[in-house]
């Protein structure tokens, strides 16, 4: 029986741009006296759900970092990809790095350091029985949406089922090759989305939602930290 060959896509590429300068790189950034994307290498690494990780890196003395981060991890090879100037395209960078014979790719922002073993394993429980499957949480905010995202005062306000709505989170599972025929689309026709489940849907995949009722916040501002290393303190 062939083994199964599945693979986790750990992007670390980003720009960081909403740090405002005040934070070199969040990825690198010590919470709890571990980096930040040290906490997703270990949860992917202790799952054995992924026999290989690619780490998506934003530059040359990113990789040095992150290779030193990656010295001692056991259960998995270790795969590298260089980023691009946008998010898609860093994962296009990854998805193409990945062996041809794989069935099943996990794709995990790096700045969410809180993403457990179990949620991993669920969403590659969900995808090897639908194809497609993100991990999600429900919506419980009062959403309302505007005519324009220009326009600043009296807007008429439209009532969104909140019962209706997901907030969407990493990690994202896909079969392989679909995934990787989906970015190969949107970044041939032009086309930006803001995660993984969007290019699946511009090729019509169907989604398997995963709830997940633990927090997974991704680090974005500064404000972020405090909130996320008391979190993982916790």
């Amino acid at each position: 029986m062939v083994q199964e060959t599945n693979c986790a896509l750990l992007l670390a590429a980003g720009s960081g741009s909403r740090m405002m300068g005040k934070i070199d790189d969040k990825i690198l950034f010590e919470l709890n006296r571990k980096a930040v994307c040290r906490y997703s290498i270990a949860a992917f690494s202790k799952t054995k759900a992924s026999s290989q990780i690619c780490i998506v890196y934003g530059g040359a003395a990113l990789r040095r970092a992150l290779l030193a981060l990656t010295e001692n991890i056991e259960n998995v090879e270790i795969l590298w990809a260089q980023g691009g100037s946008e998010r898609q395209e860093s994962v296009l960078n990854g998805l193409e790095t990945l062996p041809e014979n794989t069935a099943y790719t996990l794709i995990h922002d790096c700045a969410r350091p809180l993403v457990s073993t179990d949620s991993i394993h669920l969403v590659i429980e969900e995808v090897r029985r639908n194809g497609a499957a993100c991990l999600a949480h429900t919506v419980i905010d009062t959403i309302k949406r505007v005519p324009s995202a220009t326009a600043t005062s009296q807007k008429k306000l439209e009532d969104l089922d909140r019962k209706l709505l997901w907030a969407m989170e990493t990690p994202q599972a896909f079969q392989h090759a679909e995934i990787l025929r989906a970015y190969r689309q949107i970044q041939a026709q032009g086309i930006s989305i803001t995660d993984d489940a969007g290019a699946a849907a511009h090729i019509g995949m169907e989604i398997t939602l995963v709830p997940n009722q633990a927090p997974n916040p991704k680090i974005t501002t500064v404000a972020d930290l405090d909130y996320v290393e008391r979190l993982l303190s916790k």
